[in-house]
């Protein structure tokens, strides 16, 4: 049994809360006071802090930011609160930077698809090659929600509040990179951010 499997299977087990010991450390990339953890863009007006919450918010012309974390990871997984805002809300997790061999994780509407398409991988030039499941049934449109994204060599698990809705293998992903929260160009939108930790899987 190869490595990821393995680890794809102990995880598994964790997030579903059949295992009692060996749960991987989280550790805070924001806790709601500052952004030390995160490369935060020149003549920044997208990205701010109120209230404990992370901001994004589409400047006047549209162009959109990427905010990156300073630090690359291999595998890892990451965990955050999201509560979507004003306008067409089309955000994401980028997992292991924004090349096209590294499959996003969306968050609100898809901008090619015209729907909501949270939790589903999002590849450059191939666009979802899966959808995740439930989504619908578990989404609360005006409220906070929790999507946890892990990635192990090339594969890829997201939960929604708490239940599994997607399990993806891309071959020839990153296997390492920085971790991205997405404001996407185009759009008139707000979506606030809380409680983001990540945990790295050795």
């Amino acid at each position: 049994m190869t490595r990821a499997i393995v680890l794809l299977c102990t995880f598994s087990l964790i997030f579903t809360g059949h295992a009692q010991t060996g749960e991987p450390k989280m550790k805070s990339l924001f806790d709601g006071k500052d952004l030390k953890h995160w490369k935060v863009p020149k003549d920044n007006i997208w990205w701010s802090i109120d209230d404990g919450s992370l901001w994004a918010k589409s400047g006047p012309n549209k162009k959109g930011s990427n905010l990156w974390t300073k630090k690359e990871y291999g595998d890892f997984v990451i965990q955050l609160d999201f509560k979507f805002g004003t306008g067409t809300v089309d955000s994401g997790i980028f997992m292991r930077g924004e090349e096209d061999h590294n499959p996003q994780i969306q968050i609100g509407i898809s901008g090619s698809l015209k729907r909501d398409m949270t939790a589903s991988p999002y590849v450059a030039g191939m666009g979802y090659p899966v959808e995740a499941a439930g989504i619908k049934e578990l989404l609360k449109p005006d409220d906070w929600n929790t999507i946890k994204a892990m990635a192990i060599g090339n594969s890829y698990k997201v939960w929604l509040n708490g239940k599994e809705v997607m399990n993806y293998t891309f071959e020839n992903a990153n296997t390492h990179g920085p971790i991205g929260l997405q404001l996407h160009p185009g759009n008139e939108m707000t979506i606030q951010f809380r409680n983001i930790s990540v945990a790295e899987l050795k």
